[in-house]
């Protein structure tokens, strides 16, 4: 997404008492002020605020003074008034200067522990003009496009956008060290085996494939069934067949469907390997099972 798309944005100052506030990372976030100006030649008088005022520059150039000091701006540059920074915007006399903005408070009472995205905005030795958009051009224009049609869920939208909005803008301003983040080494492991397993519950009809299983996780063969057998204790096809067993059971109780047609739904085409399995597994067979209602008399 690019600038082009914030030009396109002046529905962006619809946005007034659609999203209001929101919580990001467990901070309270009052969003206070939206606004779009075309490039134009303009300025504001010298003033403050008791919330972060942030300007994205779409088009032309100008300068953005912050407590007597003047710094230029451009398009393709935000820059940010921190609460209580007196500051002024001058647009360049013949350029002019394009810009959407925004306005909130964050309630830092329950600011987390340690560096953060944060940083980008409380830090006042962070600075005040940054190229570095990230995704915010493409945030503006969602934003824009939610005010300017709204539609079913729109709330939880615009809500979700905001938090973005908030992110994406301290993260402009923050230097690396606080952005720096430690992963969870197993959890894309955990992630990964847990799509494979719904895949596996999701298709127990289906004929499944090892490769078919392990596509759905993006890795190869041999080490989907590698770390499936190290995460679940269980080799995947023998998880399959535990959990169409146990679909099938599920099936024999709570319908009245005919033994054959069960071991289709759950993947044996032929009634005999499957009243074979089943009685491998519950000790007696399909028939014995729905009338004893699963209960096994020894």
């Amino acid at each position: 997404m690019t600038l082009a798309a914030v030009a396109e944005a002046a529905t962006f100052v619809d946005l007034a008492g659609l999203l209001v506030a929101g919580e990001v990372d467990g901070m309270a976030v009052d969003y206070l002020s939206w606004g779009f100006y075309t490039p134009a030649v303009w300025r504001n008088t010298p003033h403050t605020h008791s919330f972060h005022e942030v300007c994205l520059a779409y088009a032309g150039s100008g300068t953005f003074t912050v407590e007597g000091t003047a710094h230029p701006v451009a398009a393709g540059e935000l820059f940010v008034a921190r609460p209580g920074e007196v500051h002024e915007i001058v647009s360049h006399p013949e350029a002019g200067l394009g810009i959407a903005f925004w306005g909130f408070a964050l309630d830092t009472t329950a600011l987390p522990e340690g560096p953060g995205w944060w940083d980008g905005l409380l830090r006042r030795e962070r600075p005040l003009v940054s190229p570095r958009l990230g995704s915010l051009p493409a945030i503006v224009s969602a934003l824009a496009a939610e005010a300017a049609a709204p539609r079913s869920g729109v709330d939880a939208q615009v809500t979700a956008l905001g938090s973005a909005l908030v992110i994406e803008t301290a993260r402009a301003f923050a230097a690396p060290e606080d952005l720096t983040v430690t992963l969870d080494p197993g959890a894309r492991a955990t992630s990964a085996v847990a799509a494979m397993r719904r895949y596996l519950a999701d298709n127990l009809a289906r004929p499944i494939r090892v490769e078919d299983v392990a596509a759905v996780a993006h890795l190869s063969d041999r080490h989907a069934a590698r770390l499936f057998a190290q995460e679940t204790g269980a080799p995947m096809i023998g998880e399959l067949r535990r959990l169409r067993l146990a679909h099938a059971a599920r099936l024999l109780l709570e319908s009245e469907r005919p033994v054959a047609q069960v071991a289709r739904e759950c993947g044996y085409p032929e009634s005999r390997p499957f009243i074979t399995a089943f009685r491998r597994r519950y000790g007696q067979p399909p028939g014995a099972f729905r009338s004893r209602g699963g209960t096994l008399h020894l």
